[in-house]
């Protein structure tokens, strides 16, 4: 019984985001490891024909098992190589074998199909045809790319070059490449095992897919600033952006779940992250004009999704559309307001918004809604050269998906706050060299204002302009008082009222921001 209950248990942390399938099932420490993987990656390839028979036979109310732990047993019992386990719980699922066979039975009759395989839905059908490469992301706190490749080469790996074009990621066994996008990535032929190879145990190298690690590397937030990753766990996003920032700085990482907080801290210790300050809270609730999140200036945004786009979790649609809808109406609501609430941080500059979803309501139509609610803010264009865009009309953004970037489906967006001034000199520049430097984002932190700026101010320029027309008024004023030595109530009560207007016009109006921070090319 202890292979269904471990199987179960991984599962729902899967569910919950908690880390890949494959890394769950190895940290498990389970006797039979190729036992538990089969049996977790069946169930859950198997997870949308399991729940409408448990549905349908209403199994959990009549046996109260628990959601996952129903799921494996019910595929061993019906689809895998028959049950491992004895006493009560084999005595319970053997008395209700009949009605689920039955009910598989009248799926297959309902579809015209004779297969179990052929129940699963076409999306499945076909990801369950392909194997994704295997994507090593080097973790540069504590080695090179280089030095990770002399390794590799040492255990027999065959070093091909620099990817260039998708097709270079199809490798032969023990073949690797270095991949075309993100420079400390190596790809791998499928299925390449570095579970317990001492560079995964050391941190060297974290496993994790292409797509997953285009969030920290666009944000790309340089050493000394202060970031927050506002849903961090299981934190290799989180690890990620350690690595950018060279452990410089500050990197607030928060979390609702405390046994995901626990994982996330063993992996960020084993990666040797140190700049990071974890926190057990909701993010929503996190006070955006705290002190001391006064200097955050980056924010990468991973909220909660259908993880519809992920190979090994399952999209859990059912045959109830409506039920479907009102599924991705609430979390996409969930994902609009922690967007709102990310933006609302008075100096954030930028921000990375990103899912794991393939449904456009959690995606454009998040992104649209939420420049219809923050005019301060635009979209960033993003990696001129990837292959697959967002949806008209929000292609600056980018999405990933198994055939077209041989990744884990994806979306992601950058969004920038601008002024009105900043937001037409930025038009210019791109209509007239979309090459201009990005130079800028790199001493993005190192100049600060000594006091917190308002969210409509950008440089400390805008503190100085105001204060020269400010105080240039009254000055004038005091020298004609002195030529003309006439002091009246009412002159008096006028020369008093010019410095508060220049102030007044001088908040009210556009500040232009440098030219350095107007001219914004897309990110790379």
């Amino acid at each position: 019984m202890a292979l269904y209950v471990k199987a179960a248990d991984i599962l729902e942390k899967a569910e919950r985001k908690q880390g890949a399938l494959k890394t769950l099932v190895y940290d498990s420490k389970f006797s039979n490891i190729k036992q538990l993987f089969a049996l977790v990656c069946e169930t859950q390839k198997f997870s949308s024909v399991l729940l409408e028979l448990i549905e349908s036979t209403k199994l959990l109310k009549q046996t109260r098992l628990r959601p996952h732990l129903a799921l494996v047993l019910v595929y061993d019992l019906l689809i895998g190589q028959g049950l491992k386990c004895g006493g009560s719980w084999k005595v319970m699922m053997m008395k209700h074998r009949s009605r689920l066979q039955a009910a598989l039975a009248r799926m297959k009759v309902k579809q015209k199909v004779s297969r179990n395989e052929d129940l699963l839905p076409a999306g499945v059908q076909k990801a369950a045809g392909e194997s994704l490469p295997r994507y090593v992301r080097v973790n540069t706190l504590k080695t090179t790319v280089e030095d990770v490749g002399v390794y590799l080469k040492r255990d027999g790996f065959t070093f091909q070059g620099n990817a260039s074009r998708l097709e270079d990621l199809t490798l032969k066994e023990n073949h690797f490449v270095r991949d075309m996008h993100l420079p400390e990535l190596l790809v791998l032929a499928p299925k390449t095992d570095f579970h317990d190879h001492f560079l995964y145990k050391g941190g060297h190298i974290i496993l994790q897919d292409k797509a997953s690690c285009l969030p920290a590397y666009l944000l790309n937030p340089p050493p000394g600033c202060h970031v927050i990753d506002a849903c961090a766990a299981p934190g290799n996003k989180t690890s990620h952006l350690a690595a950018i920032m060279k452990n410089k700085g500050k990197l607030f990482a928060f979390d609702m779940d405390a046994k995901r907080l626990a994982t996330m801290s063993t992996l960020l210790l084993r990666a040797g992250v140190t700049c990071h300050q974890l926190a057990h809270q909701d993010f929503l609730k996190v006070d955006s004009d705290g002190a001391q999140y006064k200097d955050v200036e980056y924010i990468l945004l991973d909220p909660s999704c259908s993880g519809s786009g992920m190979v090994c979790l399952r999209d859990s649609t059912s045959a109830d559309k409506e039920k479907d809808q009102a599924r991705l109406a609430s979390l996409a609501s969930f994902q609009l307001r922690c967007l709102n609430h990310a933006l609302r941080f008075p100096r954030l500059k930028r921000l990375v918004y990103s899912t794991c979803s393939v449904h456009s309501q959690e995606n454009e139509d998040v992104i649209g809604a939420c420049l219809q609610q923050n005019p301060g803010f635009r979209l960033v264009p993003l990696l001129a050269q990837w292959p697959e865009r967002g949806l008209e009309p929000f292609t600056q953004c980018l999405r990933a998906s198994i055939a077209t970037t041989r990744t884990q489906g994806f979306f992601v967006a950058m969004l920038e706050k601008h002024s009105e001034v900043a937001n037409t000199k930025q038009e210019a520049v791109q209509i007239s060299g979309p090459e201009a430097t990005t130079t800028h984002s790199q001493h993005a932190c190192e100049e600060k204002p000594e006091d917190p700026q308002s969210e409509d101010e950008q440089t400390p320029a805008a503190d100085v302009m105001p204060c020269g027309q400010t105080d240039s008024t009254p000055g004038k004023k005091r020298k004609r008082k002195r030529k003309k030595k006439k002091k009246t109530t009412t002159t008096a009560a006028a020369a008093a009222a010019v410095p508060a207007a220049a102030v007044a016009v001088a908040e009210a109006a556009p500040v232009a921001a440098p030219a350095v921070l107007a001219t914004v090319p897309p990110a790379e």
